[in-house]
């Protein structure tokens, strides 16, 4: 309820991710293509298999990992973002792509929708975990409705990265703005993931960011699957 002090209050996204930032990303897109993590997170996942898959993207933006995974033979896309901005240029992008009938779009917190998201064969989370509070909840929730294959694109827990974003937020709080930014333990987004039945299968990290893809081992039912 409102004021409650249990509760930390809602964040509000569209602020920072606004149209303007919305109709910038998709024109780099649209002019360049994937680029930088994101392209090698797609190729990681593309190299998983995605063939007739179900992909849920997770913060997805203006669309980019759905849409190059839909390129790449995966079957459907559910596109979920708590940026209206965002998810509106990722609907507007589809249309223009005529993938209507293949893709569908939620507004919200991940976290809350997860029980209501159809069951993916692929999750994706591009530079997503640094704007979510609870690093662990957001992975369990991943875990949760994936049903092989996990990836994501997060700060590496380093100093200077803490450093920055500390600053960051202080502007942040300054500007009476609600986001936040996160660098949260490895520890916690791996330990997360592999407790829910993964194993990591590709790590490339750089100054910043680092790409991690992770693929079930362990069913939903508590079976243990065979190496591929």
């Amino acid at each position: 309820m409102p004021g409650c002090p249990c509760c930390p209050p809602p964040v509000d996204y569209d602020p920072i991710f606004n149209d303007r930032a919305a109709r910038d990303e998709l024109r780099a897109y649209r002019r360049d293509g994937p680029q930088g993590t994101t392209r090698r997170l797609i190729d990681a996942l593309v190299a998983e298999g995605v063939k007739g898959a179900a992909v849920l993207d997770v913060g997805a933006g203006v669309g980019v990992v759905g849409f190059e995974l839909l390129d790449a033979g995966a079957s459907s896309l559910t596109d979920i973002d708590a940026s209206h901005a965002y998810l509106d240029a990722a609907r507007s992008e589809a249309e223009r792509r005529g993938l209507e009938d293949r893709a569908t779009f939620h507004f919200g917190d991940f976290v809350g929708l997860a029980p209501s998201i159809d069951l993916a064969d692929v999750v994706a989370l591009d530079r997503v975990v640094c704007c979510y509070g609870d690093a662990r909840a957001l992975a369990a929730a991943a875990v949760d409705r994936s049903q092989r294959v996990i990836g994501l694109v997060y700060p590496i827990d380093r100093w200077w990265i803490r450093l920055g974003i500390r600053v960051a937020n202080l502007a942040l709080r300054v500007g009476r703005q609600s986001y936040r930014g996160y660098v949260h333990p490895v520890r916690v987004v791996d330990g997360a993931i592999r407790s829910g039945g993964f194993e990591r299968v590709f790590l490339k990290r750089g100054w910043i960011w680092q790409v991690v893809v992770y693929r079930r081992v362990v069913s939903i039912d508590g079976l243990r699957r065979s190496p591929a």
